[in-house]
């Protein structure tokens, strides 16, 4: 099974250096250049695995090795690191932050792992820089989409015990940044508004994660949703001969409800 797996890379990675000396395109592309094309093919995984379509995840992840095969490929050129480089940094890095698999740390529970997880990463960035450690929130990247940013600013706080002590409590923040989003709407001030539904979308971003629930699967679903049953109202529209910007809004409504059903 192995030695099959191993053929595969190995097939990949000489396939890669052809490129990168034969293909016009392959050899100009550069770190910088890749980059936005990194982000598309992460989006479109993200989508696959959305609509739980196997062979589109199966895709995808080629399309995301391939990124990582092509950076690898740059490095080496540039005599930085190799793809046999960056797979033991991240086999040593996967082994130091399990020590309840490879050490006698016990965690019993994937709440217990992920403290350990954040409490190491924080001790590794102390050591790597030599100084005082950074804070817990350092490792969010900045390039991160504001929701899974959010997400994960939650969980870094939480693991230092930064958190409701009973998940429940966190509605009653929820509704606190509802009643300051409606104050700043009776105020007429936009800068206000704004400032406050960021803070509401956080406290319910911290509440998604109290619940176990993805706050960007749970609006994506809510998104496919919203467009199935848009698309119903359109249909039946044309069924009627109408277009639906003729259509009163009680008309769309009825349509809506259809839809629900």
């Amino acid at each position: 099974m192995y030695e099959k797996k191993l053929e595969a890379a190995a097939r990949l990675l000489e396939v890669m250096d052809t490129l990168r000396e034969k293909c016009p395109w392959d050899r100009e592309q550069t770190f910088e250049s890749l980059r936005s094309n990194t982000i598309e093919e992460c989006f479109e995984l993200v989508d696959a695995i959305t609509d739980k379509n196997m062979d589109g995840i199966r895709e995808e992840l080629g399309d995301v090795l391939l990124h990582i095969v092509f950076y690898s490929k740059m490095g080496e050129e540039m005599g930085a690191f190799d793809f046999a480089d960056v797979c033991n940094y991240l086999c040593d890095k996967l082994i130091y932050r399990h020590p309840h698999v490879y050490g006698e740390v016990h965690a019993d529970n994937p709440e217990e792992v992920i403290h350990n997880w954040e409490m190491l990463k924080l001790k590794e960035k102390a050591k790597k820089e030599r100084k005082a450690a950074r804070g817990v929130l350092s490792g969010v990247p900045r390039s991160l989409p504001a929701m899974v940013k959010g997400y994960r600013i939650g969980q870094k706080a939480a693991s230092a015990g930064f958190d409701w002590e009973q998940k429940e409590d966190v509605w009653a923040k929820v509704k606190e940044e509802i009643s300051e989003v409606e104050a700043e709407v009776k105020a007429g001030n936009t800068d206000g508004i704004e400032a406050e539904i960021g803070d509401l979308f956080f406290s319910l971003i911290n509440a998604s994660r109290l619940y176990g629930v993805d706050p960007e699967t749970a609006l994506e679903r809510t998104n496919k949703k919203f467009m199935a049953r848009f698309s119903h109202i359109e249909q039946r529209a044309a069924e009627m001969g109408k277009s639906i910007g003729d259509m009163t809004l009680d008309e769309m409504e009825a349509l809506w409800q259809e839809a629900k059903k």
